[in-house]
């Protein structure tokens, strides 16, 4: 087929030489059907590589977590909305995705890459240009053939293209195929990052939460202390008490002073790196009173490693910047072959204004052009090779992406299987020195024990709090990197 339209134009080329003018219509569809049946390209042909990891998620004493059920819905298909039901911490993530500078710029590269892909892409259809020109000259007797001096003029209007490349070899096709996988990694991108802000911003809030209790159990512990001491106080002034006793009730006053010193500036933080990531500051009603007031996340099914690879934007970012890598291989194949530009015209053109659109007045061009190289110094060559060694850099990167999400899960999953076992333990830690705390304090009102025993499970239940809310917080925010790792859901 392509053959029989070359022959074609070449009969119409041949009739234009002996004398018989080819009708310019008939030239621009034999044209047109020349580039519709051109090659699609040189590329190689894109097969998405094997994952360089497990087809299942690792297993033992650190997986216990429940396989998944057959309702449950992928975690690419749940909104953040129905996995983060806090409404304050919703309002809150609304907040960063409408500000956030890294959201925006994300946005911004989008209508970029997609207004790149439009320019290349218009690159497959000649332009269309109107032109009106004038030409007024004065030719002197010396140089005019009649022997007198004479004025020209000339006036034309014409319609046309000039230099539109027939993309027989698909380079142009390549290009605009790079420029679209381009657009749609970029798009890829953004979707990550709003995964990753949501993320954080969940992150920061349970942190905030979490330290505000840290700093609600050292103020009370600190109030606690401080009754015994002054209760000690008054002993040791009555004479029924030792200065050790008081000494030591001092020394867990002070404990709880710096400790409440330390989460109140923590807490400060925090609320700075909330305002941050949601580019602007956290309104007072939108933040947390306390690790009580946070609802429980609902718990995800990981699913298998093909689906969740698969759907994670940043695989599939990379494997888009690995397809416009591939396109770019055929652009640099089709350099090695001959590039046909077209410039041609239709118009009218007088040597009076008056006349122009008189009949008789019709002109037409028609002017193909044809480069073909023969000696670049090895430049060809050496570009196709740029290009095959940038296809493997991508495939690298994408087998990176792929072997990191996995680690990513991974761990996660392993975490989540231990949490549930450590937040048991802790709780019945906190509950057993809770009592011993309450009873080693009786036993010394009744004078059977010493202060350093009531002191000693004071410490112990101390302790036991806090590490029940950072093990609560560890649990939470893993839920929240579940969600993350796992693909995250849309809008």
């Amino acid at each position: 087929m392509k053959r029989r339209f070359k022959l074609n134009i070449h009969k119409k080329l041949a009739s234009r030489q002996a004398g018989k003018p080819a009708s310019l219509v008939n030239v621009i569809v034999a044209i047109a059907l020349l580039v519709f049946s051109g090659c699609a390209g040189m590329a190689p042909k894109y097969t998405r590589p094997e994952a360089p990891v497990p087809s299942e998620w690792p297993g033992g004493a650190a997986y216990k977590a429940s396989a998944a059920k057959p309702d449950d819905k992928a975690v690419s298909e749940i909104k953040w909305q129905e996995f983060f039901v806090n409404e304050q911490l919703q309002k809150l993530i609304e907040l960063a995705l409408n500000n956030n500078r890294d959201l925006r710029i994300a946005a911004l590269d989008i209508e970029r890459s997609q207004a790149l892909y439009r320019i290349q892409r218009a690159d497959l259809f000649p332009t269309v240009i109107a032109a009106g020109s004038g030409i007024e000259q004065r030719v002197p007797a010396g140089v005019s053939g009649a022997g007198q001096s004479a004025t020209v003029h000339q006036y034309s209007v014409d319609l046309g293209f000039s230099a539109y490349e027939l993309d027989l070899f698909g380079r142009v096709r390549s290009l605009k195929d790079r420029a679209l996988e381009q657009f749609l990694a970029t798009e890829e991108a953004r979707r990550s990052i709003q995964i990753s802000l949501v993320a954080e911003v969940a992150s920061d809030y349970l942190t905030l939460a979490a330290d505000q209790e840290h700093l609600k159990i050292a103020r009370d512990t600190f109030e606690s202390q401080r009754s015994s001491y002054n209760l000690i106080k008054r002993r040791f002034e009555a004479g029924a008490s030792s200065e050790l006793d008081l000494r030591q009730a001092q020394t867990s006053v002070d404990s709880a002073r710096v400790d409440i010193a330390f989460f109140t500036s923590r807490v400060a933080q925090d609320q700075n790196a909330l305002a941050f990531v949601i580019g602007a500051p956290a309104p007072e009603d939108l933040l947390p009173s306390g690790f009580s007031a946070i609802t429980e996340l609902k718990d995800l099914s990981a699913g298998l490693p093909s689906e969740v690879l698969q759907r994670r934007p940043d695989i599939v970012e990379a494997e888009h910047l690995l397809k416009a890598a591939n396109a770019d291989i055929g652009a640099a194949r089709a350099a090695f072959f001959p590039r046909i530009a077209l410039t041609a015209s239709v118009g009218l053109s007088s040597d009076q204004l008056t006349g122009l659109f008189k009949g008789g007045t019709g002109a037409w061009s028609f002017a193909p052009q044809i480069t073909l190289p023969i000696f670049d110094a090895g430049r060809n060559r050496a570009n196709l090779k740029v290009t095959e060694v940038d296809r493997e850099i991508f495939l690298a990167q994408y087998e990176k992406a792929i072997q990191g999400a996995f680690r990513e899960v991974a761990d996660a999953l392993a975490q989540r299987s231990t949490l549930g076992d450590q937040m048991e333990a802790q709780q019945s830690l906190t509950d057993a020195t809770a009592v011993s705390y309450r009873l080693s304090e009786a036993r010394y009102r009744s004078g059977i024990a010493s202060y350093l025993n009531v002191l000693d499970s004071q410490r112990s239940l101390y302790s036991a709090q806090q590490g029940l809310v950072a093990v609560r917080l560890s649990r939470l925010v893993n839920l929240v990197t579940l969600y993350k790792v796992l693909g995250g859901g849309g809008v």
